[in-house]
């Protein structure tokens, strides 16, 4: 009997961490005795998998923010990611890595607009780090709608990776096909969740050989694929050697010939017939109530046994979206005498995001020869508005628990960074955004003692002495 091709998948992504104005990422107490984060996760989980040659093996989609700060922190680790989809081209035909949207943001709650713009900058991204299009593309908390696979078929992508359960049946094979408008249509993986399930939550890296032996099983009951897909900082950050399991387990698949390992484009370009299946639209991967966890209290949380409320989730995305739309009425009024042609600089911004370096000669470009200093400084805060208002949607800030947390302080520092690059141009437009934004904010009740509302958070981070304003109902 034939067995299954296994398909080992790492999700790694970081939120953008880094000081809107500097640049710089914050010292970060709770990553001690580490400064930040991504400096223990780093060294944790990049660094020993990439000393390993993980990537060379495991299938993987590196978020581009945590791809900036990677090329210009740890250059040698971003190498191994481009190096390891390098090698298992030339092994497989088909490289490892697949692109992810520029922002992790939560896909079904954005417009087709967003859409569109986060897979295009996410791709073009893709394209400068990897020397290559992108065959396929993961979804931030695997959210998913059919508008959104409409936009990744659109733009030239040939599958993405779900969950079992966001779709009506999952058949024998581990590949389906969704029938999307216009005659298009896209290949799904669908992971193995039990299988995924022990990996990330560490039931499959407690014994020596308890996930080799699981690997083995699954891939000679079937045939076709047998995917498992976790996030990348499982090995090594969230279960402490967990990386070395991952290429133990690998070893013993190339010393037994018992298991296959390759990765999702080569197993499509492999494939014979695929059924087509419905979608079940609006789910994730990480709530139970679909894509509720990023816009309303619906129960998931990380810390379940404290006492604390989610009412912040809905009042801060709609103070967010009201604010992201002030924003877009300013770039379409003004950068038309900035900008050669302001939607082909928005569509091009996902090239130089990645590689800040890159920014002045892409204003350069955009904003014309003969743009004088003044105005081609308006041009760079335009862009860096339009930037700003994308990371504001950043879906970390709803998966915790508190608006007073650390990633909801990091999209309210993006909406501050937007209206202080906006008063360069239009000082009473940006006052008058920010004035309504504070009044919304009002409305998302903290977590944190001392704190009313987000509103009291943003002052207390970005307006230093402001007074906080109290809700109507309050």
């Amino acid at each position: 009997m034939d067995r299954a091709t296994v398909v080992l998948h790492g999700h790694f992504y970081q939120p953008p961490r880094e000081d809107p104005w500097t640049g710089r990422i914050r010292r970060e107490p709770g990553a001690a005795p580490f400064e930040n984060w991504n400096e223990r996760i780093a060294a944790e989980c990049y660094e020993p998998l990439a000393r390993a040659g993980a990537f060379e093996w495991l299938s993987f989609d590196l978020g581009p923010t945590l791809a900036r700060w990677l090329e210009g922190e740890r250059p040698h680790v971003h190498e191994s990611f481009v190096r390891g989809d390098r090698a298992s081209r030339e092994r497989l035909g088909h490289g490892n890595a697949l692109a992810q949207p520029y922002h992790h943001i939560i896909l079904p709650l954005a417009s087709r607009r967003e859409k569109e713009t986060e897979v295009r900058w996410g791709l073009r991204d893709f394209e400068r780090r990897f020397g290559r299009c992108a065959d396929g593309m993961w979804l931030p908390e695997t959210a998913v709608d059919m508008e959104t696979l409409d936009v990744l078929a659109a733009q030239g992508v040939a599958f993405t990776i779900l969950a079992p359960h966001q779709v009506a049946d999952v058949p024998a094979g581990g590949v389906v096909r969704v029938r999307l408008g216009g005659g298009r249509e896209i290949a799904v993986f669908i992971y193995d969740g039990e299988l995924s399930h022990g990996v990330a939550f560490g039931a499959l890296l407690d014994g020596r050989d308890a996930w080799f032996e699981a690997l083995r099983s699954a891939s000679g009951r079937s045939e076709g694929i047998v995917a498992l897909a976790t996030d990348g900082e499982t090995f090594g950050h969230h279960h402490g050697g967990a990386e070395r399991t991952l290429m133990r387990v690998i070893s013993r698949a190339h010393e037994s010939g018992e298991v296959e390992i390759g990765n999702f484009a080569a197993a499509l370009g492999a494939t014979g017939d695929v059924p087509y299946v419905t979608l079940n639209e609006a789910t994730s991967w990480s709530c139970a109530h679909g894509v509720e966890r990023w816009r309303a209290e619906c129960g998931c949380r990380m810390a379940p046994h404290v006492d604390s409320q989610q009412r912040w989730r809905a009042p801060l995305r709609s103070a967010l979206e009201s604010l992201a739309a002030g924003l877009d009425a300013a770039y379409a009024e003004w950068a038309p005498g900035r900008l050669t042609d302001p939607e082909e600089a928005m569509e091009r911004l996902g090239e130089v995001l990645g590689a800040p370096s890159g920014l002045e000669d892409f204003i350069a470009r955009a904003a014309g020869a003969t743009l004088g200093g003044e105005r081609r400084d308006e041009a760079r805060a335009l862009l860096e508005v339009a930037r700003d208002r994308a990371a504001m949607f950043t879906s970390c800030a709803w998966f915790f628990d508190d608006v007073a947390g650390l990633e909801a302080r990091q999209v309210l520092g993006y909406a501050a960074h937007a209206l202080d690059r906006l008063r360069r141009i239009a000082p009473e437009r940006a006052e008058a955004l920010e004035a309504a934004f504070v009044v919304d904010l009002a409305k998302a009740p903290a977590n944190e003692a001392g704190l009313r509302n987000a509103a009291g958070v943003y002052e207390r981070e970005y307006r230093s002495g402001a007074d906080v304003p109290v809700p109507a109902d309050a």
